[in-house]
């Protein structure tokens, strides 16, 4: 099983989380590639750190959008038009990974466009079709249960599963928006115990009580989670407790 975290999404002299913590609890970084997050700099640094513990590193493309983190969702771009988005980011990323000697193993989509694909077929086969061509050998990590799953392979990428264990679900198992209370789970035994069921018993509750069956290769923290450090090491610990083995995502 892999634990990853949405790391890099600072903004020159700001910061968002405590990376340099995160690294050395997870397997795998998302990190951001500079549209909803990130720049060359603080790329560049996360790639270095995250190389240097050996961590699985992948791309976190997000829609265009500094100002709302990533988080709005924005009318009028089309599905090639945001697949292309996609396509430059990577390639940034790829590009300060190469110089550390490092490779970029997977990608996952970052807030309101991981949402809209997660639901939008069209949506999600046009980011498929983007990824194999930019590199057929990047794992595409997508929220368990979306049609990005089918997306992806439809397009030849390996597939990976990941599932929240810091978010609640809806009954449809998507993700509750972050603008209703209780969407943020961040107290560390609740999102721990959380993990742990979601490996052992293959599903999670949702907000109604209703058991979410979900397939699970990875499992997410949010770096911007309040006490993300904390939580990420409740949720490791936990899971090795209950046998679990942690190790970066493979494509075997």
């Amino acid at each position: 099983m892999d634990l990853n975290s949405d790391v890099g999404e600072g903004f020159g002299p700001w910061r968002m989380g405590d990376d340099e913590a995160l690294v050395d609890v997870v397997t795998s970084v998302n990190i951001a590639c500079g549209f909803h997050a990130g720049d060359p700099l603080i790329m560049d640094r996360t790639v270095r750190l995250s190389a240097a513990r050996g961590l699985g590193v992948g791309a976190h493309p997000g829609i265009n959008d500094l100002w709302g983190f990533g988080r709005r969702r924005i009318e009028g771009d089309s599905p090639d038009d945001l697949a292309t988005m996609i396509v430059y980011q990577v390639g940034a990323l790829k590009a300060v990974a190469q110089r550390h000697g490092c490779a970029v193993r997977h990608i996952k989509l970052h807030g309101a466009l991981s949402n809209v694909a997660a639901t939008d077929p069209a949506l999600a086969d046009a980011i498929a079709t983007a990824v194999a061509g930019i590199d057929p050998g990047l794992m595409w990590l997508v929220p368990s249960g979306s049609v990005m799953a089918a997306a992806g392979e439809r397009a030849g990428l390996v597939v990976r599963h990941e599932v929240f264990a810091d978010r609640a679900y809806a009954d449809d198992g998507t993700l509750v928006p972050r603008s209703r209370a209780g969407a943020v789970i961040d107290e560390p035994g609740a999102v721990a115990d959380r993990a742990v069921r979601m490996v052992v018993e293959g599903g999670v509750a949702s907000v109604s009580g209703r058991f979410l069956p979900l397939t699970a290769d990875s499992i997410c923290v949010h770096g911007d989670t309040p006490g993300a450090v904390e939580v990420a090491r409740a949720v490791r610990a936990a899971l090795e407790s209950a046998g679990v083995e942690l190790s970066p995502l493979i494509r075997g």
